[in-house]
């Protein structure tokens, strides 16, 4: 591990600069919650009230242990709720809550539709079969403007090659009752040529979650983007 300036870790430290990467399950989600809102440690310390060395030490530390308090303020700053924030919401399904007092629907304009696709990694994609349309989760990367993924030949994603597809990602608040969709649609193609390949290799930053022999690229390259949020 790196070595750094011997500091405090209390919630009321002096402010330092951390730069580890995340490693618990705790440090983990608070760290990806930050991203998401595009906020870096020292915003998310200002808004709880909290030295940076502390929020720095909570996503890098496994053994972690905020205390009630400090859960709680951690959780306003990232506009979320505690059992989201330390994962005792991640078996239960989404959209379960109540609608807000007054939400408010509004269509993205594409280029937001573009950044947010380029801010995620998983996305769902429909592709037609035999038997009717299937839709099915990949990790993706974006690649000068397309949606690229790994996929084993046979495999359900595979059957994308040569077709018109959908594909959809999304982020849904549960504890706010909010959240944002964008829909890609366009043609799907097996990619082929090795010099092409290679590139896609190394510009993608998602990886196949589901691991093994993946060897076959493809290629989105969408003619349509839309979106939209709900806020409240």
């Amino acid at each position: 591990m790196a070595e750094r300036t011997k500091a405090s870790v209390t919630a009321d430290a002096p402010v330092e600069a951390v730069t580890e990467a995340p490693l618990g399950d705790l440090g983990r989600r608070l760290a990806a919650r930050r991203v998401q809102l595009g906020l870096t440690r020292r915003q998310v310390a200002a808004r709880a009230g909290m030295a940076v060395t502390y929020v720095g030490y909570v996503e890098e530390h496994p053994g972690a242990v905020p205390g009630t308090s400090a859960l709680t303020k951690l959780a306003a700053a990232l506009e979320t709720t505690v059992s989201e924030l330390t994962g005792g919401a991640v078996d239960l399904p989404p959209g379960t809550g109540r609608a807000g007092p007054a939400p408010e629907f509004t269509r993205l304009r594409p280029g937001e539709c573009r950044t947010l696709l380029a801010l995620h990694g998983v996305g769902r994609l429909a592709v037609p079969t035999a038997s009717g349309p299937v839709i099915v989760p990949v990790n993706y990367s974006v690649v000068d403007g397309a949606i690229v993924f790994r996929t084993a030949r046979g495999a359900t994603p595979s059957l994308a090659d040569g077709c018109q597809v959908a594909f959809e990602v999304d982020r849904i608040d549960d504890a706010f009752s909010q959240g944002w969709s964008v829909l890609v649609r366009g043609p799907a193609r097996a990619v082929t040529d090795p010099q092409e390949q290679r590139r896609l290799t190394e510009r993608a930053y998602s990886t196949p979650w589901a691991g093994g022999s993946r060897s076959l690229w493809v290629r989105i390259d969408p003619f349509s983007v839309t979106g939209r949020r709900i806020t409240v």
